[in-house]
């Protein structure tokens, strides 16, 4: 960690202990939005049911407890087709707290059609009642039970693993562990804005970003992260007192490059104080200068096309390929938009952002399926 330092900057060895009212703080605020969202889903689910269902739910004896959805691509004979596809376990968000796997039902209904392939949604169990690194250790069962499962057409030569947000860190925390890497043997794996770095105080981290009051209204425009006033609780949720904070299944930033797979896919939203870790980490594998910790991801000022991303400006995009294409980086900062742009409420975003967000994550679903077909699987 020695050439990360910097007096600027406060990092953390160990998980703190809290006093007893600090704790007492968090705790409220997690369970009450846990307990809070139990009628409002059992409202969206019944009156609303997702316009995107899986084709397949299924639960292993490994963990019985933590259905997954399966989405086959449109054009797949389910009843009479033979043919394997390559296959794409994602991994939802919401703080390691929160969320459900039919958070992603859409994106991953449409991707699974635009691509070609299969898409398996993974179950983990959240944090206070299971801290880390439970939702690891439940990811690791979960991918194994899917990979032996012969039912299932997948194409054992063709797998990445993705998630967003707190599924982004797992996705990288989960491909780590010794059976992923020998028995599934992910190509890739595909960070969308995940947190990649615990050493790094929370107060600093939303110094790391732009902040673009010409958005407003709505989150984009909003003077505080998005993210601030969660944070907090997620992480005492998650992280135990005394926990190693840089243990790379926590921090994937501190991974050994081998222990990752060949082809990484960092994503990260510009207005996000996750976006500089992802950044640094992203430039780190690829052999890059490591932006410091007062370089900001993107720019100042606002993007100049509504629905467009950038892609040839090196703070927004980046591809590192060697070893004659057995390895590649990739970096895509998504301009002008917010942490989990494209997974919420319609309300909180303003109808602007909604249609910039539709554009760009259509936009970020090629380019990922692409360069996974092109560079990953060719």
């Amino acid at each position: 960690m020695a050439d990360e330092i910097r007096d600027s900057v406060v990092r953390r060895d160990k998980q703190a202990s809290l006093p007893f009212l600090a704790q007492l703080s968090r705790a409220t605020t997690i369970y009450s939005y846990k307990l809070l969202g139990v009628p409002t889903l059992f409202y969206r689910d019944w009156f609303y049911p997702s316009e995107f269902p899986p084709n397949l739910i299924k639960t292993y004896d490994s963990r019985p407890f933590l259905p997954i959805r399966i989405f086959f691509p449109k054009t797949y004979e389910l009843d009479s087709s033979h043919e394997l596809l390559p296959t794409v376990f994602t991994i939802h968000g919401g703080g390691f707290c929160l969320g459900r796997t039919q958070d992603d039902d859409e994106w991953n209904a449409r991707f699974a059609s635009m691509h070609s392939v299969l898409v398996i949604a993974l179950n983990y169990r959240k944090a206070p009642n299971f801290p880390f690194p439970t939702a690891t250790y439940d990811l690791e069962a979960l991918i194994l039970a899917a990979f032996n499962d012969e039912s299932l057409p997948i194409d054992k030569n063709h797998i990445a693993i993705g998630g967003f947000s707190a599924g982004g860190n797992l996705s990288l925390s989960v491909s780590q562990l010794p059976s992923i890497r020998e028995k599934v043997k992910p190509a890739a794996v595909l960070a969308i804005y995940g947190v990649v770095d615990m050493t790094v105080s929370l107060e600093d981290k939303v110094k790391m970003r732009y902040y673009k009051p010409g958005l407003a209204p709505g989150l984009r425009g909003s003077a505080v992260d998005f993210l601030a006033g969660l944070s907090p609780a997620f992480q005492w949720s998650y992280i135990s007192p005394g926990v190693d904070l840089g243990d790379p299944l926590l921090s994937p930033y501190f991974a050994p490059r081998e222990n990752l797979p060949p082809h990484l896919f960092f994503i990260g939203t510009e207005l996000d104080q996750l976006a500089h870790g992802t950044w640094r980490m992203a430039s780190k594998i690829a052999g890059r200068p490591i932006p410091t910790w007062t370089d900001k991801p993107g720019q100042e000022g606002l993007a100049t096309k509504e629905g467009e991303l950038i892609l040839d400006d090196e703070r927004f995009a980046f591809e590192k390929v060697e070893d004659g294409g057995k390895k590649s980086v990739r970096w895509l900062l998504v301009p002008d938009q917010v942490h989990g742009f494209d997974h919420l409420p319609h309300q909180w975003l303003g109808e602007a952002a909604v249609k910039d967000g539709k554009l760009k994550e259509v936009a970020y679903s090629k380019i990922l399926g692409d360069w996974l077909r092109e560079v990953v699987w060719k």
